[in-house]
């Protein structure tokens, strides 16, 4: 395999091959992450596609429609060829395009894929079918399912020379992969109840009346979903005012995609605030024009400036 001057390796016409592969399904099926990553550098975007791409592969087959054991049996094959991956033996040829650019994404940014095996152990609380008795339980869960994935993103994205705190940045990545995990959990509360999940904290849905789920678009009797909505979203504020510490650590593009990407979540979480009966109705989501806003603002800084000013202050 041939290397470029800072001795990282040269992507042969297969690794580009299968990075296209990734990316095609980044576009495919996660279009809010996908309009995160546009902003990145093509090392840098490839790389993503690549995480994007092997981390969907295990979110299927936790949400598939296979029988348990069928499940457990495929999370361990695929936590199998990861220790493939990560002892770089899977060849340029290889016929799993997935594995092929995770490989050479990994020799090419100091990726930590043990952030992967999280992600399979959150995925097998879920075949599972465990539920969360308090938001410490499910912060746990979270950070298998989300943080994890922030700490992978910042071993793709990396941190400026210099910067402040840096040591603290996969803190920042954790809590930010946090705040958008929790914000999920608000958005799809029906979605979830439909297929038997409840990932809200026992504890809290107890305390607004909310313990018989949500399986209908009506509001439970003598339920206090607003209130309920409303203490989830503020839990959620936190996460990303903390998170955003993160962004002023990262150079200008890397900044630019977080900034993007959390700030889309962010906004979703806005809107559910505004409306909380909305979830239980369908999918909130966000124009397209609102996405562009959006990135643009991270493209400008504003969001890496407000953090600096945040935090100057003092976040609490």
């Amino acid at each position: 395999m041939s290397r470029t001057v800072d001795g990282s390796p040269h992507a042969s016409a297969p690794v580009l091959a299968a990075y296209r592969y990734c990316e095609a399904v980044t576009g495919h099926q996660a279009r809010n992450f996908a309009y995160g990553i546009r902003l990145l550098p093509t090392e840098k975007r490839h790389a993503m596609s690549a995480l994007y791409a092997f981390s969907r592969r295990i979110d299927d087959i936790g949400d598939g429609a296979l029988p348990v054991e069928a499940k457990r049996a495929r999370l361990n094959q695929t936590r199998a060829l990861l220790d493939r991956i990560r002892g770089g033996v899977i060849e340029d040829d290889d016929t799993d395009p997935v594995a092929v650019a995770l490989t050479h994404a990994a020799r090419r940014f100091p990726i930590p894929l043990g952030g992967l095996d999280e992600l399979i152990d959150g995925v097998l609380k879920d075949v599972a079918g465990e539920t969360y008795e308090t938001w410490d339980d499910l912060k746990d869960y979270c950070r298998c399912v989300a943080g994890a994935i922030g700490r992978l993103s910042l071993g793709v994205f990396g941190t400026v020379p210099g910067a402040r705190d840096a040591a603290r940045a996969p803190e920042y990545a954790d809590t930010l992969g946090l705040a958008l995990q929790l914000t999920n959990i608000l958005r799809d509360v029906r979605e979830d109840a439909s297929t038997g999940r409840t990932y809200l904290p026992s504890d809290d849905l107890a305390k607004f009346g909310c313990a018989d789920a949500f399986h209908t678009s009506a509001v439970p009797p003598g339920a206090d979903f607003t209130g309920l909505v409303q203490f989830e979203v503020r839990r959620a504020r936190a996460l990303f005012a903390e998170g955003y510490r993160l962004l002023p650590m990262l150079d200008r593009r890397s900044g630019a995609c977080v900034a993007a990407m959390a700030g889309i979540y962010r906004r979703l979480l806005e809107r559910i605030a505004e409306n909380p009966g909305a979830v239980l109705r369908g999918r909130v989501s966000l124009p397209g024009r609102e996405k562009a806003y959006v990135a643009l603002r991270g493209l400008a800084g504003l969001d890496s400036r407000a953090a600096v000013r945040r935090g100057a202050g003092g976040i609490r």
